[in-house]
């Protein structure tokens, strides 16, 4: 599929999002990260946290940007009914590894497309991984290598893919955008 640059603004400044959109050959014409607050609403489920996060994202760039299509996203790893966030420290993401370890936990992944008119429409993506139990040496490694560093959990197309023993979903919306509902949302505001 050949990329070529669409009439689209991306809300986001992740590498793998683009990535991933010149992989189906819709490489957004301008990319402009959104800067929100992305804090948890007391109660708020991790379903509809990453719906409003992905929303925001759009709007806030929409709204800056009128008469332009927009495409934001967002994703989460959620263990029970626990939402991870970007770890700071070593010590954090050797317990987010101790916790994820021998279970299966999902991936929640939200897109919402603003067209040119301003309606929005969001849809969202949930994968179920499993992943095997980890050793000390193989969380410690996994945690001084630092590719988990910027993103929440961990980054499946790196080193910790060997750990992965199912994915039941969209591989795609675990990195951090599901194609298939990216796509059908763009084609729907009229990005071809």
């Amino acid at each position: 599929m050949s990329a070529e640059i669409k009439d689209f603004i991306l809300a986001s400044g992740s590498k793998q999002r683009l990535a991933l959109l010149a992989q189906i050959g819709l490489i957004p014409g301008s990319v402009q990260p959104a800067d929100i607050d992305e804090s948890e609403k007391k109660g708020e489920k991790a379903s509809a946290y990453v719906k409003r996060m992905a929303c925001e994202k759009a709007m806030k760039i929409a709204g800056e940007n009128p008469g332009k299509v927009v495409l934001g996203s967002d994703t989460v790893v959620v263990v029970g009914a626990k939402i991870l966030h970007k770890c700071k420290t070593d010590e954090e993401q050797a317990a987010v590894m101790k916790m994820l370890s021998g279970k299966a936990h999902r991936v929640l992944s939200a897109v919402c497309v603003i067209d040119k008119e301003g309606k929005k429409s969001v849809r969202l993506n949930t994968t179920r991984i499993l992943m095997k139990k980890l050793s000390e040496e193989e969380i410690r490694n996994y945690v001084a290598g630092h590719e988990w560093v910027g993103c929440c959990g961990y980054k499946i197309e790196g080193a910790l893919a060997a750990f992965v023993t199912k994915i039941i979903g969209s591989y795609s919306g675990v990195v951090g955008l599901p194609l298939y509902e990216t796509r059908n949302l763009l084609l729907g505001a009229g990005i071809k």
